[in-house]
């Protein structure tokens, strides 16, 4: 399994416009939508009589032919030449089969085999339009990594609400740490972090999280709190982002901060009232050497002026606070 994590394809793009995708979408191949909705069927006596959705599709795919070598490697060929949708159908339909072969060593790891396959079936359309009849391999031995592939995003996507596989090393990891734990248990080890690790040829630390992901439980926010309680979960959580006294402070201070910067900027003229307001009131302040070039000063001589409006207006904050503390006492 985590050899074909490794050569999982880097593109997994599906073109639904393409005339094969259409072609291979028509009502000639087994539905899995349509027979997962099928609750039963009619009987001669008018009964409903319940239906296996996955046997029905299997009884489905009796309809395909099996190509033999020499016609594979034909149709293999020509749709290689010609991108004929009709040579891509039988190509798809002729490896159905093995499709669902695919799927079911991974059926311990969904509830639902048909949704394998259908993941499955989507990689085998993506191989043929990919597949290259003259590198010597057959068709299957090439698909093969293209269903898996799309089988193991599958399961990554859909393990969890919160995805615990985002990257290509950790989808590698979660695939193979399961496999290497049950290796190292049956040869007699413990299986510890470190040792896998040093097995499987990465950082403890990588193994630690997600033995930690992997065991962490989840629930929805929106799922009801008691059996009996209408309420969410997610509403008993509280809301650390906002406190109305941390609010009500920041507010009081912002407006005491831009009436005292008001009140300073009365006190300044000419040059160093444009000054204050270019270099330390604007969103975008301009250089040094922009400001100079507009009073025809050093931009030094700039820097010294900002630096003196500073300390001038921490002072005159300063003493405006001392005088509204002296003012409360």
């Amino acid at each position: 399994m985590g050899a074909a994590v490794e050569l999982e394809p880097v593109d997994t793009s599906i073109d639904r416009e393409n005339d094969f995708t259409a072609a291979a979408s028509e009502s000639r191949l087994p539905s899995l939508d349509e027979s997962e909705q099928a609750g039963g069927e009619t009987s001669g006596g008018g009964q409903l009589v319940p239906v296996d959705p996955l046997s029905r599709y299997l009884a489905e795919l009796r309809r395909f032919a099996v190509l033999s070598r020499e016609e594979e490697s034909e149709i293999a060929r020509r749709y290689h030449k010609y991108r004929d949708p009709e040579d891509a159908y039988r190509l798809v339909t002729a490896n159905l089969r093995l499709v669902v072969k695919i799927a079911n060593e991974f059926a311990r790891a969904s509830r639902n085999l048909l949704d394998l396959i259908q993941e499955g079936n989507v990689g085998l359309m993506e191989a043929v339009k990919n597949f290259d009849p003259y590198r010597g391999i057959r068709f299957p031995s090439y698909a093969v990594w293209w269903v898996r592939a799309y089988i193991y995003r599958y399961l990554i996507n859909n393990w969890r609400l919160v995805k615990i596989g985002t990257t290509q090393a950790q989808r590698k990891l979660f695939f193979n740490l399961r496999k290497e734990s049950e290796r190292l248990e049956a040869e007699g080890f413990t299986p510890q972090p470190r040792l896998l690790a040093q097995r499987m040829g990465v950082k403890e630390s990588e193994v630690r999280e997600m033995q930690e992901r992997m065991a962490q439980s989840e629930v929805s926010l929106d799922a009801p709190a008691g059996p009996e309680d209408d309420t969410r979960l997610g509403d008993a959580i509280p809301d650390t982002e906002w406190n109305p006294e941390e609010t009500a402070a920041r507010e009081e201070w912002r407006n005491f901060a831009h009436d005292k910067v008001e009140q300073f900027t009365a006190t300044l003229k000419d040059k160093e009232l444009e000054i204050f307001r270019a270099r330390l009131l604007a969103e975008e302040p301009p250089t040094l050497q922009e400001v100079g070039a507009r009073f025809g000063i050093s931009r030094e001589r700039v820097r010294q002026i900002e630096s003196r409006l500073k300390r001038r207006l921490r002072e005159f904050l300063k003493n405006q606070a001392s005088d509204i503390d002296q003012a409360q006492t």
